[in-house]
């Protein structure tokens, strides 16, 4: 629509503040027809504006009289009009029936830096931020006292977050400013639009912009696709996950978010034959904060579908912060899910029942939290952010008695396994701490916790902040105690917090966060935080030690044979490989013999000044990032895996996803790294030995396709 044909209706409720008269005189100036319209008169408006715009500094003392106008908005937000709600008229949502959840952050504050919306790039191009060439608009000068209203600590239930806020150079992700509900007809903008104090010009300008596209997009009612409302159905997520396709750094077969955020795997359980992934999920944007449960389905573990949000936050409910990590069982053909709530600073345990076969609706228990008090013999660690460290579950069945371990840690000793049992998973009795390990050499706090029966000898594994460490000994659930006969690590990289499921077949197969390597900005950029490594299948060997490898399901993503290679490489022999690829599988068997390393060199320029190195000796293999991306902000340490002696050659199978590399050693170790390439020709993938000649049992690259 033509910004000059635009009718605009300045909502009020009384008398004219010294904040909306100078808002609407701006109106005035900007468009051709500007009306102030009393909420009294909404009823007898009949088509008469293209939009509503509703602009409050004040407090509203109470909202119940809201109500009263509520069929008026209603009406006539169903003719096609649509409504802008600016700082704190915002908080008027529940009471007009836009959104049962309002602003939790309102007041008056102190603006000591330049301040304005920082767009998410999903929505670069919604016409709300049309003529802005950065997605950080600062719209409010500095050395003022301005009204807000915003979305901190929870989410808007039904609206899609399209920006958050900048202050100065910082970006605050958390601090969501500019939401859009529906197909629409509504955007609320609660921050940085203030008009009653000056500002310099350049931010009245984007002030002005900022306003004058919001109101336009409302009369125009045209949004992009990627725009319609907090997206819900596959397609939907589907459209954007189009959206990001392009990006350079997207994983091909490794699986990532739809867009914004992503974390633990969590309730991952085999169902009527599909494979369910459920994961931490931030629709918010790619930060970590106010979680759901993202969910996927697959039928062979290597293509997912998006399936809609599982676990959504209750505005009053002890998961109104968020539905954080759990697991799932079968409760006699009820698929169920405990998961951690979080409110304010406590986190309690929950259970949520599936209440369709696909498992897309799930039926939270009224009498959440199932757990409300904390154990009283043991002095469990508080922090800034939790009055107690006590959260993520892992449940099995011993005959008629279900057990759980929750991750907790013990002030001034170290983190702690808690364990507890059940006969209904309904009521829990504390047990007591099945293992607490030391702080300089565990951790302070154990997440994540895992327990994983092998038969004989059972598997414990807890993520620590830094890395996951895994026990490997066996439980005594009565005294409680876990004796521990070795320690070691789960992977040596850039891998957190996984969850197992036990398939059909017997199988553990175990899935961990792939968390990023680069700054934070960087992951607001390009929309999207965050993959799963590929699955593993979890196993004892026959001499009792862990064994780690990837299913033979991704075999199937195997596209072309790309190389091979055997025979005995030397320094000066020519590279054997020439190929090039950013979605690869490479495996190869070699002796080191005479050369003090053997490597894989991945994602390298045709210059080899940019590169990843795969460094294999007889006493480690590095993960070499040094010299990874020509962006100085994404460069990352090497990484480092100790190997114990071998006589026989080491077996290396390294996969390549444009920016990870998850390397898998003897079946037994897992290194995994994240890379950030700038250039779209690094590509390159050599091999080459060091110091003598290395044997070279074997050497294959295949290209691995997209599993999308």
């Amino acid at each position: 629509m033509d910004r000059s044909s635009i009718r605009v209706g300045f909502v009020h409720d009384g008398p004219l503040s010294s904040e909306q008269r100078v808002a609407y005189d701006w109106c005035r100036d900007a468009l051709p027809t500007v009306e102030t319209v009393s909420l009294d008169r909404l009823r007898y408006v009949d088509g008469g504006f293209d939009a509503l715009w509703w602009h409050r500094g004040e407090p509203f003392d109470d909202t119940d009289w809201i109500a009263d106008h509520r069929p008026a908005i209603e009406a006539y937000l169903a003719d096609g009009g649509g409504l802008l709600l600016t700082l704190r008229a915002l908080e008027a949502v529940p009471a007009l029936g836009i959104d049962p959840v309002a602003p939790d952050a309102a007041g008056q504050e102190w603006l000591g830096e330049p301040t304005g919306v920082l767009a998410k790039s999903l929505y670069a191009d919604h016409p709300v931020f049309a003529g802005f060439d950065d997605l950080r608009i600062h719209t409010r000068g500095p050395e003022v006292e301005v009204p807000f209203a915003r979305y901190e600590r929870i989410l808007p239930a039904r609206a899609d977050v399209l920006a958050s806020t900048v202050r100065g150079g910082r970006d605050l992700p958390k601090a969501v400013s500019l939401v859009s509900w529906g197909s629409g007809s509504v955007l609320g903008l609660g921050a940085a639009v203030s008009f009653a104090h000056a500002t310099e010009a350049g931010h009245a300008t984007r002030r002005g912009d900022l306003v004058r596209n919001a109101l336009a997009f409302l009369a125009d009612r045209e949004p992009p696709a990627t725009a319609r409302g907090r997206p819900k159905t596959p397609e939907e997520l589907g459209t954007l996950r189009d959206a990001l396709a392009d990006d350079p750094h997207r994983p091909a077969y490794h699986f990532a978010p739809p867009a914004n955020w992503l974390n633990d795997p969590n309730g991952l359980i085999e169902w009527d034959g599909r494979y369910h992934l459920f994961y931490q999920y931030n629709p918010g944007g790619p930060y970590h904060h106010t979680i759901h449960w993202g969910h996927a389905v697959s039928d062979d573990l290597v293509h997912w579908t998006d399936e809609p949000v599982a676990l959504t936050p209750s505005s009053d409910g002890p998961d109104r912060d968020g539905c954080w990590s759990g697991c799932a069982v079968d409760d006699d053909g009820t698929p169920t899910v405990l998961y951690t709530g979080g409110r304010d600073r406590v986190q309690l345990p929950c259970l949520a029942t599936a209440a369709d076969g696909d498992l897309r609706t799930w039926e939270k228990h009224p009498g959440n939290p199932v757990i409300e008090d904390l154990p009283s013999d043991i002095d469990l660690l508080s922090t800034e952010h939790w009055a107690a460290e006590f959260r993520d579950h892992s449940i099995w069945r011993d005959g008629d008695v279900w057990y759980q371990i929750i991750g907790s840690g013990v002030d001034g000793v170290g983190g702690a396994a808690l364990l507890y049992r059940s006969r209904d998973l309904r009521e829990w009795e504390y047990v007591g701490p099945a293992l607490v390990g030391d702080r300089e050499g565990a951790g302070s706090v154990w997440e994540c916790p895992e327990l994983l029966d092998f038969g004989d000898r059972q598997l414990l594994h807890v993520s620590n902040y830094d890395e996951v460490q895994y026990f490997l000994g066996t439980l005594d659930a009565d005294e409680p105690a876990f004796a521990v006969e070795t320690r070691g690590r789960l992977d040596y990289g850039d891998f957190y917090a996984p969850q197992s499921l036990r398939d059909d077949d017997g199988r553990y197969l175990t899935w961990g966060w792939l968390y990023e390597a680069r700054p934070e900005r960087a992951q607001w950029d390009a929309g999207w935080s965050g993959m799963l490594s590929l699955p593993r299948h979890l196993s004892l060997s026959a001499d009792g030690q862990l064994q780690q490898r990837p299913v033979p399901e991704l075999e199937t993503l195997r596209a072309e044979r790309l190389a091979s290679y055997d025979g005995t490489l030397a320094p000066t022999d020519p590279d054997p490989l020439s190929v090039r690829g950013d979605a690869l599988e490479l495996r190869a068997e070699v002796r080191l013999d005479g050369a003090d390393e053997f490597g894989l060199v991945v994602r390298a320029s045709p210059t080899g000044r940019e590169r990843t190195a795969v460094r294999l000796t007889d006493e480690e293999l590095v993960v070499d990032r040094s010299a990874s991306s020509f962006d100085p902000e994404s460069a990352a340490d090497d990484q480092r895996m100790p190997l114990p002696e071998t006589s026989g050659p080491v077996e290396v199978r390294a996969f390549v996803d444009r920016s990870v590399v998850e390397v898998f050693v003897d079946e037994r170790r897992c290194l995994t790294g994240r890379i950030y390439p700038t250039r779209p020709d690094s590509e390159r993938v050599s091999a080459y030995a060091s110091g003598g000649e290395a044997t070279v049992e074997s050497l294959d690259v295949w290209r691995l396709a997209s599993i999308r």
